[in-house]
C-alpha cells in the first residue's frame, strides 16, 4: 500500500502552527523541518535563561532537555528524530526517547522506506562505525564516509579505511588503505580511493567506484572489479531488469556510458554522469555535455537539442517511464524542464516531483524572495515566504502543499491540499 493512501488528502487549509509564537517564547529557534505527511512542523530551540536545548513540535516543547541538539530530521512514518548530547555523549532520539547506546558523535540519519529501521554513522573512542536501530556494526574502522542503505534498511555500506595511515606514509597509501564494508564486514581487498556506493534492487549486491592505482579507476561489485580500467569513472547503477552494472567512464579524453565494463552507448560526450534507470529498466537517461560548456539529458545515449550553459541537474522519469524532468541553469536563472518543455525563469527551482500517474508534475520554485508551487507549469495562485516540496495524492487527482505564509500571516505555518483541476484546468 502506498504510505500517502493513509493521509489527510481532504481539500482544505489547516494551520498547524504559529513560528512566531515560538520566536517570542524561546532564546531562539533554529530551521524548521516538516514531516512528510505535513501534520508536523518541529525545530530545535534554545531555552531562555538556559544553556540548554530542547526540540519544539508543532508548539509544544519536548519534555527533556539536552546539551546540544541537531540533525533534525522526520522519518517517513512521520516520527520525529535528532542528535542529543548529554554530559558529552551523543545519540539518537525519536519522538523525544533517547536511545541507549551513546557515542562520541553521531551523524547522518538513514532510513527504510516504511521509517521502521533507522540507520546512522557513529564514532567513539577513535573508530568509526554505523548503528542500525541502536545496534552498531560488530567491526569499528578508521574512517567512515559515504554510509548507504538498501531500501529496505536490512543492508548498510559504507566506504571505511581498513588500514591505518599516518600523514607522511604515501607509499602505504598508493597499496590500498580504502574499502567498502557491509554490515561491518570489509570487501576483502583495499583500494587506493572508494566512493559512489550502489546497491542492486534486492540490496543483495554493492557496487563502487574504485581506484586500483594513482592512474586506473574502475568499478568494484562485491569487491571484484571490472576487467578494463578507465581514467576516471563516476557512480556506477544495477540494471533493475538483469543486474548488470552501468557507470559513465572516461576512456581516450571522453565520456561513455559503459555496461560490466564495456562500452554500452556509441556516443561520446564532453560529460557524462548521474544517470538513471526508468522504472522498469528498460530506458537509461543521463546528464550529459554534448559539447564544452553546454548540458542536457541524454536518452539511450541521444542527447536532447534543449542545452543549458550553467548546469543540469535532478534528472528523474515519471513512474510510467515515458516522461523525464530535470532542472537547468542559464545565466544565473533557472527553469523546469518536462521532456524539452521549459517552465518558466526562476531565481531557484527545487527537484521536480511526478504524480503516481505520471502525467502531472510539480516544483518547488523561488522568484523575488518568495516560493511557490509549479504544476505543469501553471504556479499556484498564493505565494509563500517557505514551502517544502508538494506530495501528490495516490489518485493524482490533488496535491499537498506545506509551506508558511508571506505578508501579514507571516510565521504561520499551514497544511493545505488543493485539487489539480483548480491550477492545471
Amino acid at each position: 500500500m502506498n504510505e500517502t493512501t493513509s493521509w489527510d488528502w481532504e481539500v482544505r487549509e489547516k494551520c498547524i502552527a504559529d513560528l512566531g509564537a515560538w520566536k517570542s517564547r524561546y532564546a531562539w529557534v533554529e530551521e524548521p523541518y516538516v514531516s512528510p505527511d505535513g501534520e508536523k512542523i518541529a525545530a530545535v530551540i534554545k531555552l531562555p535563561g538556559e544553556e540548554t536545548f530542547s526540540l519544539c513540535e508543532n508548539g509544544i516543547p519536548w519534555e527533556s532537555s539536552f546539551d546540544r541538539v541537531w540533525y533534525l530530521r522526520f522519518t517517513p512514518d512521520n516520527r520525529l528524530t535528532a542528535f542529543v548530547s548529554e554530559i558529552g555523549g551523543w545519540s539518537l532520539a525519536v519522538d523525544g526517547r533517547t536511545s541507549e547506546n551513546k557515542f562520541d558523535f553521531a551523524w547522518d540519519t538513514h532510513f527504510s522506506a516504511d521509517g521502521k529501521k533507522i540507520v546512522h554513522a557513529a564514532q567513539k573512542e577513535g573508530k568509526y562505525f554505523a548503528v542500525c536501530n541502536d545496534i552498531p556494526w560488530p567491526t569499528a574502522y578508521e574512517s567512515l564516509t559515504g554510509l548507504m542503505v538498501d531500501d529496505a534498511a536490512t543492508k548498510t555500506a559504507a566506504v571505511v579505511q581498513t588500514v591505518p595511515l599516518k600523514e607522511a606514509e604515501i607509499f602505504k597509501f598508493q597499496e590500498g588503505c580504502y574499502s567498502v564494508a557491509v554490515d561491518g564486514a570489509a570487501w576483502n581487498r583495499n583500494f587506493v580511493n572508494v566512493w559512489d556506493i550502489a546497491f542492486s534492487p534486492d540490496g543483495r549486491r554493492v557496487a563502487a567506484g574504485v581506484r586500483t592505482s594513482l592512474y586506473d579507476y574502475t568499478i568494484a561489485i562485491d569487491g571484484v572489479t571490472w576487467e578494463k580500467n578507465f581514467a576516471s569513472v563516476w557512480e556506477p547503477q544495477f540494471c533493475p531488469c538483469d543486474g548488470s552494472v552501468t557507470a559513465p567512464v572516461r576512456s581516450g579524453g571522453s565520456w561513455f556510458l559503459a555496461r560490466d565494463g564495456e562500452l554500452l552507448w556509441s556516443n561520446k560526450f564532453v560529460q557524462l554522469w548521474h544517470h538513471v534507470y526508468s522504472p522498469d529498466g528498460k530506458k537509461i537517461a543521463a546528464i550529459v555535455a554534448p559539447r564544452f560548456g553546454r548540458w542536457t539529458v541524454a536518452l539511450e545515449g541521444i542527447p536532447w537539442k534543449v542545452t543549458f550553459g550553467d548546469m543540469v541537474t535532478d534528472a528523474i522519469f515519471s513512474p510510467d517511464g515515458k516522461k523525464i524532468a530535470f532542472l537547468g541553469k542559464e545565466k544565473e536563472k533557472w527553469t523546469v524542464v518536462v521532456d524539452q518543455n521549459c517552465w518558466g525563469s526562476y531565481d531557484m527551482a527545487w527537484r521536480p516531483i511526478f504524480s503516481p500517474d505520471g502525467e502531472k508534475c510539480a516544483a518547488k520554485v523561488e522568484k523575488n524572495g518568495l516560493y511557490a508551487i509549479v504544476v505543469n507549469g501553471k504556479p499556484l495562485k498564493q505565494e509563500f515566504a517557505e514551502v517544502w516540496d508538494p506530495v501528490f495524492s495516490p489518485d493524482s487527482d490533488k496535491i499537498l502543499i506545506k509551506a508558511i505564509k508571506a505578508e501579514s500571516n507571516e510565521h504561520k505555518y499551514i497544511r493545505s491540499v488543493v485539487r489539480l483541476q483548480d491550477i492545471t484546468g
